[in-house]
This record gives C-alpha cells, structure tokens and sequence, in this order.
C-alpha cells in the first residue's frame, strides 16, 4: 500500500487479506460474516495495491461512521435525522464496494441506538421542561394583563399590553387547550382595558367640556372686577374665582391656554392698577421705615451678640416697645424689617435655651451618669486585657485594648460635655 492511501487499519497487507482476496486477473473480493463479495477488479497491478484500492475505500466509510458518531455524541443531529443518515450509512456500508471490515462499521451504527433513545428522551425532556416554562410565562403575563385591565394606567398600560403581546407572540404554544384558554383570558383583558380606557377618556372629555363652560362664566364675572378700586375686597374676590377656577379642572388644551390667557390679563390689569396706587401710597411710609431702620441698627449693635442674657432681655423690650410706636412702612420693606427682627428675637431665646441647658439638673446628672458608666468600662476592659496578655492571649488582649480606646474616645465625649455644665 502506497503511503498516499492512509493508514492500513489492519496493519500489515497480511490483516487486509483477512476481509479480502485478489484474483490473478485483479479482480478485489471483500469477506463478510454472510461470504465473500467482488467489489471490482485493478487489473495490471500487483495484488495489494489492488486491494489497499478498496482498503482506502473503506478507510472512507470509516471515517464517514467516525463523523457521524461525533455529531451525534454532540447532540447536533436531530434524533430523526440522525437515524436517517445511520439507516443511508448502513445501507453504503452494506452494498459498499470497499474492503475491510464492513460488518464492524453496522455494528458501530447499530450501537448508535442507545445514545439516539436517550437523546430522544432528554430532547422530550428539554422540550416539555420548555413548555412548562412557556405556560409559566404565559401564566403571569395573563395574571398582569387581568390587573392592568383593573388599573386606571391609560398611558402605561397601552404600551405595557403592546409589548405583552409581543412577548407572547416570541414563546412556543403549548398544548392547544391550555394555550387556548390562556389566550382567551389575556384577550380578554386587554378588551376590558380598551372599552374602560374609551370610557375614561370619554368621560375626561365630558369632564373638559364642562371646565371650559365654568371658566368662560368666571372670566364674565372677572371683567367688571379689573377696573375695581376697592382693593382689599375686589382682591379677594379675584383669589375667589382664582379658586373656583382650580376646581373648574382642565378644559380642551389649546382652549385652556387661551381661557388662562384672558382671565390672566384681567387679573394683571386690575393689580397692575393696584400696585400703582399703593406704590404712591408707600411714600408716605418712607420716613417710619427709616426711623424703625435706624431703630434696629443700634438694637443690633448693643444686643448681638448675647453675653449678658438679663440685659440683653432688657434692651429687646426697650427696642420692640420704640419700635412698635413706629407707623406702616411701605410693603417691600415689610419682609426686611421683619426679618432683621425676627432675627434680634431668636438671638435673645437662643440664649435662654443655652442658659437652660448648662443649668438642668437633670441634663447634668446624665451627662455625669455617661461619664461613670465609660470609665467603668474602660476599668473593666483594662482588667481584662491586662489578664489575657499574663495568659498569652495576644490576639485577644489586643481586641480588648482596641475596646479601650474607642470606649475612651466617648468618654472624652461626654466628659466635654458635663463640663460645659455650671457647677
């Protein structure tokens, strides 16, 4: 056998000739179990390399035979294809015009059966495993799809139903009853949602129509108001229909903003109108605003900040009783002035309060129950740690001089703060 023919699977030519013979003439005959069989005939050449002709032959049946043991060892044959292709290779193996030992290669696909039947049975597996998983998942999307269609998302729940069926329509059907019935429950649900979302709308629309008819009848009773001069009960009244006009609700958009827009400018007349008369109003106001000023610059300069907290109570009265006897100031400087004393006054109970708190008994007793309960802490852990380094106990003892020092970074604590006590 020349070395482009492979390897001899029988080694020597002597083996070859086990499953076949070569006749003067170079006519090839393969040995079966069943009897011998011509395969074809090489004449003018020497007998083995007639016969290692058919040898390579077989060689190619077996490696076919090897191929498809692979595939289907690796599961990447279908059960029924793969019994197909073993049936097609059993019946070239069988009426092969090859030499070697055919009968060995059926067995090789005989013995496929077993690794075809449990493949059989796992992909049975896998697939019902597959359908219980799809029932699943099409369980809970019908359980979602019931309560949305009880829930009042009109915009969510569009897009949640739209992407629903999209995921429905991605998973394999079941068995037809169940995934019937299943079916019927999500359409249902997604029918009651539509019908409630219309009616919803319907309603809200219903809704509108009768917000815009309330807000042209407030806008009617606003327009005698913009030229009122009674400008305490008139603003009044306009914060009324500013109320009912919340309450109207929302009209039809592009009719809302034009409704807002004209019951806007009626109001913007009318305190536009207003702010004018009680800005020349303000300027009679000018000279208490600056007397209560001047007022409060010396306040602030004799009370802040508070050390003596008995004088500082003295001279806040003194200063609200002057400041008090000062007249209206104009309406922008209201909030200033307010605030600056409002300011004076925090400064003065502040102080209080810090008084209270450095002379409670009770708070002071506490601050010194903490400090005792840490430096008993410490005494303890000192005991201990002391003890487990005489034991050789280093990693413990460590642990226990750890707890010493955070115990006693809280004892500094609260001994700062029983300090600031008065004793």
């Amino acid at each position: 056998m020349s070395e482009t023919a492979g390897p001899n699977p029988f080694g020597r030519v002597e083996d070859a000739q086990t499953f076949g013979r070569v006749e003067d003439d170079g006519t090839v005959y393969v040995i079966t179990p069943e009897g011998e069989r011509r395969v074809g005939q090489v004449p003018d050449v020497d007998p083995s390399e007639a016969l290692a002709f058919y040898v390579r032959r077989f060689q190619s049946l077996e490696t076919e035979v090897g191929l498809l043991e692979a595939r289907i060892a690796s599961g990447t044959l279908g059960v029924e294809e793969a019994r197909k292709s073993i049936d097609s290779h059993r019946k070239n193996i069988v009426d092969a015009n090859a030499v070697g030992d055919l009968a060995s290669l059926v067995a090789r696909l005989d013995a496929l059966a077993p690794t075809l039947e449990a493949q059989q049975e796992q992909r049975k597996a896998e697939k019902a495993k597959a359908a219980q998983a799809a029932k699943a998942e099409k369980e809970r999307m019908v359980a979602e799809a019931e309560k949305l269609a009880q829930g009042n998302d009109w915009r969510g729940g569009v897009n949640r139903f739209r992407a629903l069926l999209e995921e429905w329509k991605a998973l394999p059907r079941i068995d037809r009853a169940t995934d019937d019935a299943l079916w019927h429950r999500f359409s249902s649900a997604r029918t009651t949602y539509t019908r409630r979302r219309k009616a919803q709308f319907a309603e809200q629309n219903k809704k509108r129509e009768g917000a815009r008819q309330l807000k042209e009848q407030i806008i009617e009773e606003a327009r005698p108001l913009a030229s009122s001069t009674q400008w305490g009960p008139t603003a009044g009244a306009f914060r009324d229909l500013m109320a009912r006009w919340k309450a109207a609700g929302s009209a039809p958009r592009a009719e809302d903003d034009k409704l807002w827009a004209t019951f806007r400018a009626i109001q913007d007349e009318f305190f536009a109108a207003r702010d004018a008369a009680m800005a020349e109003q303000d300027k009679e106001f000018v000279g208490n605003q600056q007397a209560k000023e001047a007022l409060l610059d010396e306040a602030e300069k004799t009370i802040l900040p508070v050390t003596d907290l008995a004088t500082a109570r003295t001279q806040f009265r003194d200063f609200l009783s002057k400041f008090n006897e000062y007249g209206k100031v104009p309406r922008d400087a209201i909030r200033p002035l307010d605030a600056r004393v409002r300011k004076l006054e925090n400064a003065v109970k502040d102080a209080e309060a810090e008084e209270w708190r450095r002379t409670d008994p009770e708070a002071r007793q506490r601050a010194a129950d903490t400090v005792a309960m840490f430096t008993a802490q410490i005494e303890k852990l000192t005991v201990q740690a002391e003890k487990l380094e005489a034991e050789g106990k280093e990693k413990k003892a460590k642990e226990a001089r750890d707890s010493i020092a955070f115990n006693q970074s809280l004892l500094d604590q609260a001994q700062k703060a029983l300090d600031e006590f008065k004793s």
